[in-house]
């Protein structure tokens, strides 16, 4: 969804979804707009009209590819209008801490996550995330905002949100902020857990998922994805060097880009293979 501009026309409430959240009709164009604001769908009812001028008024989202509006009002018809409503608000926050332009897709995701993740709640089904520390790592502004949208979620419903549905509440946020679809995020943080068992297995030694080496570890595989992926190379002055000096390390780091190269998809260059074996160098043999 996009925002709009701040035009002094009246709109046409079509749904309430909740004090904050309201769904608007624009006249010219018979399009559904969402109007965010505190308080702003108190006291009304549909078919009465809000100017787009009205001071609580914070954000304002429309949806600009007609598959994605397909979508949103089927998923209208799906989902408890106070599910969309919270996703509203949380989409709100992302687009206040972070960056207002985002992947408006989040718009349909986001709830129908929601939607289901309380029905498992409310079931007793168990909600496992297994990149938990990996979501942790590889996206901390992410993952303190879904703290924050847990609790939000949590006061609506009165339900306990359970860390490892922050996990999954961060992947929707990162893949919003970042307009990645949420399956290619999930795909990334997967390979990740596997190339730090990888390392693991090679290294014949166990890494501390709460430590910072880990945090620094993670973070490190992201950004050499991130350069591979877009064939951006990276010059190591001491390449030579480090391949002679830590023999040891060495092969583990050409393991674990040949990995990269494999689910990648892409040549790794020798200068990140040297890179990733001082990092791991300096993780297992520091001094202490």
């Amino acid at each position: 969804m996009a925002g709009e501009g701040g035009q002094a026309r009246p709109y046409t409430i079509t749904r309430i979804l909740n004090h904050n959240v309201v769904l608007v009709e624009e006249s010219c164009s018979s399009q559904e707009i969402v109007l965010f604001g505190k308080g702003i769908g108190y006291g009304i009812k549909p078919g009465e009209t809000v100017q787009i001028t009205d001071a609580r008024v914070e954000k304002r989202f429309r949806l600009e590819q007609e598959h994605h509006q397909v979508q949103y009002q089927a998923m209208l018809n799906q989902v408890d209008p106070a599910v969309v409503g919270i996703a509203e608000e949380i989409i709100a926050l992302v687009a206040q801490e972070i960056t207002p332009v985002l992947n408006e897709h989040v718009h349909v995701a986001l709830p129908d996550h929601i939607h289901f993740a309380i029905y498992r709640l409310r079931n007793g089904l168990e909600i496992v995330n297994p990149f938990l520390f990996e979501v942790q790592a590889l996206y901390p502004k992410e993952y303190l905002l879904a703290g924050r949208a847990g609790e939000m979620i949590q006061k609506a419903f009165s339900l306990g949100i359970p860390e490892s549905e922050i996990g999954f509440l961060a992947l929707h946020i990162h893949a919003a902020v970042s307009h990645t679809p949420v399956n290619k995020t999930v795909q990334l943080t997967h390979w990740t857990g596997e190339w730090v068992s990888l390392i693991e297995e090679r290294a014949q030694q166990q890494i501390d998922r709460s430590s910072v080496d880990y945090v620094r570890l993670i973070t490190h595989l992201r950004f050499t994805v991130e350069r591979v992926q877009q064939r951006k190379p990276i010059k190591n002055p001491l390449q030579d060097r480090v391949k002679a000096m830590i023999p040891d390390v060495y092969p583990i780091a050409e393991a674990l880009c040949a990995s990269i190269a494999e689910k990648l998809g892409a040549s790794v260059p020798e200068d990140e293979v040297g890179y990733l074996a001082l990092h791991l160098y300096r993780m297992f043999y520091r001094p202490n």
